[in-house]
């Protein structure tokens, strides 16, 4: 149960896709005045080394976000600019040794007033999120709790601001967590209608992973919200096997409008940056 360590995969082309898309909500939600509740169900360290023993070991890193990195900047959509200044400002000089999990790049766009919940189950990263946060002296505005955030996100939604968003990627490493996944975004909808619910999972050759998009969607559809899905592939199932992750995406349940537009030039930059081999590939599809 608790084998995973995101330490290990810190960077990746996953991480990029997902806290690309995350910034970019958070910079639409604090757009207006009133206060917005972040929800993180899986929270992890909220802080990476890159050249700690986790990462270096996997090396998927400088498949990542490194890659990107190498890029000219002033050639990178706004949206890939807006991700690498945060990154770099979490490192001095020109390289990049720090990486800043969901966390931290959360609590860097909220504003005093906002408030930032993390969950963590996993007792080692626990210990180092809490000892990461201690760092950022957030005071009231942001909260650690050692709890299954599938479960734990209940008690804070409706927020008492009426404002949310939540973020929910977990290992899967559980097969059941596709199905908590998707209790999670249906009672949530119940609890909530109006929050923004963002879902990251990973792209692997499991039914449950292929029918979880499909079914977010259908859920949507339902209770008559707007939907986006994005979806990175850097290579082939059949290269994976020599490691690494071959593909991900993410969904979301009512998210900025402007998203897909951001997306749309950044998406087929990804896949020229970070594609691994010919079968390197996105898909955008939006509806609502």
């Amino acid at each position: 149960m608790f084998s995973y360590r995101h330490a290990f995969h810190a960077g990746n082309h996953a991480d990029v896709l997902k806290h690309t898309v995350l910034i970019a909500t958070l910079q639409y939600l604090t757009q207006k005045d009133a206060a917005l509740t972040v929800l993180d169900t899986h929270a992890g360290a909220g802080l990476y080394r890159l050249d700690g023993d986790y990462a270096s070991k996997s090396g998927e890193a400088s498949e990542g976000v490194l890659k990107l990195a190498q890029a000219p900047v002033a050639e990178l959509a706004p949206i890939l600019q807006d991700y690498l200044a945060m990154v770099r400002s979490f490192n001095q000089g020109s390289g990049i040794r720090n990486y800043p999990g969901s966390p931290f790049i959360s609590q860097a766009l909220l504003r005093s007033h906002d408030k930032l919940k993390l969950f963590e189950l996993h007792p080692t990263d626990m210990r180092s999120l809490a000892g990461n946060v201690a760092q950022l002296e957030a005071g009231r505005q942001l909260a650690v709790l050692h709890e299954d955030g599938f479960e734990g996100v209940k008690k804070f939604l409706p927020p008492v601001s009426r404002r949310a968003l939540l973020l929910c990627d977990p290992s899967y490493e559980l097969k059941t967590d596709y199905g908590r996944v998707l209790d999670m975004v249906a009672d949530s909808l119940k609890r909530f209608p109006t929050g923004c619910y963002a879902v990251w999972y990973p792209i692997i050759p499991r039914p449950e992973a292929h029918d979880l998009p499909r079914r977010l969607k259908t859920m949507a559809v339902k209770a008559g919200k707007s939907w986006l899905h994005a979806t990175l592939t850097v290579k082939s199932n059949k290269t994976s096997e020599r490691g690494g992750l071959p593909a991900s995406g993410m969904f979301l349940v009512s998210p900025p409008f402007q998203l897909k537009e951001q997306l749309k030039p950044a998406m087929p930059q990804l896949v020229k940056l970070l594609g691994q081999d010919g079968n390197a590939t996105f898909t955008l599809e939006s509806g609502g």
